[in-house]
């Protein structure tokens, strides 16, 4: 199965939350695992949110930094492009998304073509996924989208 990670469903991977046991597995039996390059800012800030918030102690937060910045070349980090843009901006505004879900959605709709085989779509977000699937694409968790 190959897997697009937004980046709710990324931020699991490093901060323990509901649902980060199920993406640990997710990633584990996927064939490849891919994300916007926006991921990492996104991820980053909600690691430092989780700090300022007192959801993690500081050192923590620096421990899952470390992780994402060792793990990221492990991903297929796909490139954030004018056309990609352009096509976030459509679907922005056919499914009544905030700009980084359409960006997430645009990435993995873009690699899917790319591939010419099914992604999988991994959020946490339920607007970008019933969006997802409402485009065509399937979604993770099932019950999200």
């Amino acid at each position: 199965m190959i897997v697009y990670l937004d980046a709710s469903a990324l931020v699991k991977r490093y901060l323990a939350e509901a649902g980060s046991p199920e993406v640990a597995r997710l990633i584990a039996d996927s064939t490849a695992v891919g994300t916007s390059l926006i991921s990492r800012a996104e991820v980053a800030a909600a690691i430092a949110r989780s700090v300022r918030a007192g959801g993690i102690v500081r050192t923590a937060g620096e421990k899952a930094l470390r992780a994402l910045g060792a793990q990221w070349a492990d991903l297929m980090a796909l490139p954030v492009t004018g056309p990609l843009v352009g096509r976030a901006a459509e679907l922005a505004w056919t499914y009544g998304l905030r700009g980084y879900d359409a960006l997430h959605l645009s990435s993995a709709l873009s690699w899917q073509e790319d591939l010419g085989e099914p992604v999988v779509v991994a959020t946490f977000d339920r607007e970008l996924a019933a969006a997802a699937s409402q485009a065509g694409m399937q979604t993770w968790p099932a019950e999200l989208g």
